[in-house]
Order: structure tokens, then C-alpha cells, then sequence
């Protein structure tokens, strides 16, 4: 007489589901995401219709132009020089350029303000930074400028706040750190629209 053969016995899968979403929740929250990099940038308000077509004179003086051409080379042009540079030189040129510490002739125009916690100072708070990039300019020199005059700026803070305050800026009041921000050493950058130069790609 034969055999039967014995049953295999079936798999329990009615906890599967419950499994399988556990597992996805495990990894989502456990899993790091890549971000985006950006640039924190404040977008001027729109203009006043009223005042479009004014022009606004800049002393040239007051201006130091950042170029990049399409294969991401770096120049700088103020009233007294003007080249291509390392990217590593932009933070302290601008610096100095911001600063202008011995009121130097052909970089801003120093002029006295009364500042609140500050008292009388002299400021160069005119200055404009003006950056502009060609259309093959690749991204990431643009960014590497973009970071060298955010952290010029930065610096230049920081210095005055220890200087004036014993402290870093960011551990300064908001109130004191606004006025450092906004009336002293504001971020004036002016980014114009690109262009072709320098060759073409």
C-alpha cells in the first residue's frame, strides 16, 4: 500500500502587511535625505511705480565688480585694480574693499552715522558688490563666489562685534546685531543679468 504524501503546511501571511509597513516606517525615519543646496538670498521689494524711472548714481568708487566667464574664471575690478584672481583672494579682497580702514581715496566713501549701542561711526554702508556671471558659467564657481562674499561679510560682523562687544556676533542681542546687519555692514550684493563674454562655449 502506498504512501501518502504528507502536506507541506501553509505560511501564516496574514501579518505581512503589518511587516512590511513597519519595516518602511524604519527606514524613512532612520534613512538620511539628501537636501538641495541653495543660496539664502532676500529679494528686494518691488520697485515703486512712481520711481521707476529714477536712476540711481553710484560713485564708481563705491562699486567692486566680481566677473566669472564660462569656464568659471574669476575676475575682480575696483578703482584700483582690476585681474583675474583665485577664488581663495575673494573673501579678503572684499573685505578690505568693505572695510576700507585707512579711507582709502578710490574705495567707499566713508561718511559718520549715529547708531544705536554703536554711538558715532563711520561706515562705508554705500559699497555695492556687483557680480555677474556669463550664460555657460558653471554652477558650482558661481556658488564658491557666492559663499566666499557671504562669508566676507560674515567675518567683517564678527570682527566689529568683537571689537566693540568682547563677543562673537552671534551671541550678541538681535537688537545690537540688526543694526551691525542692516546700518553697518550691509550686504549689498548686486547680481546683474548674464552675459556672453570671454569667448564663446
Amino acid at each position: 500500500m502506498a504512501k501518502k504524501k504528507k502536506k507541506m503546511p501553509g505560511l501564516n501571511t496574514s501579518s505581512t502587511a503589518d511587516i512590511s509597513f513597519m519595516l518602511l516606517i524604519f527606514f524613512l525615519v532612520t534613512t538620511s535625505m539628501d537636501t538641495d543646496m541653495g543660496l539664502a538670498r532676500h529679494l528686494p521689494q518691488p520697485p515703486d511705480p512712481d520711481q521707476e524711472d529714477a536712476q540711481v548714481d553710484i560713485k564708481a568708487r563705491n562699486i567692486l565688480y566680481v566677473r566669472l566667464n564660462f569656464e568659471g574664471q574669476l575676475w575682480i575690478e575696483d578703482e584700483t585694480t582690476r585681474g583675474y584672481a583665485d577664488i581663495k583672494e575673494l573673501r579678503q579682497r572684499v573685505k578690505e574693499f568693505v572695510k576700507n580702514e585707512q579711507n582709502y581715496s578710490k574705495w567707499p566713501e566713508k561718511h559718520v552715522k549715529i547708531l544705536d549701542h554703536l554711538g558715532r561711526c563711520y561706515v562705508t554702508d554705500k559699497h555695492v558688490i556687483s557680480v555677474q556671471t556669463d550664460r555657460g558659467t558653471p554652477y558650482d564657481a558661481y556658488f564658491q563666489v557666492q559663499n566666499e562674499l557671504v562669508a566676507a561679510y560674515s567675518e567683517l560682523r564678527n570682527e566689529l562685534a568683537k571689537e566693540k562687544f568682547g563677543r562673537e556676533y552671534q551671541y550678541l542681542d538681535d537688537e545690537i546685531k540688526d543694526v551691525i546687519r542692516k546700518q553697518y555692514y550691509p550686504q549689498n550684493i548686486s547680481e546683474a543679468e548674464p552675459k556672453k563674454y570671454g569667448g564663446t562655449k
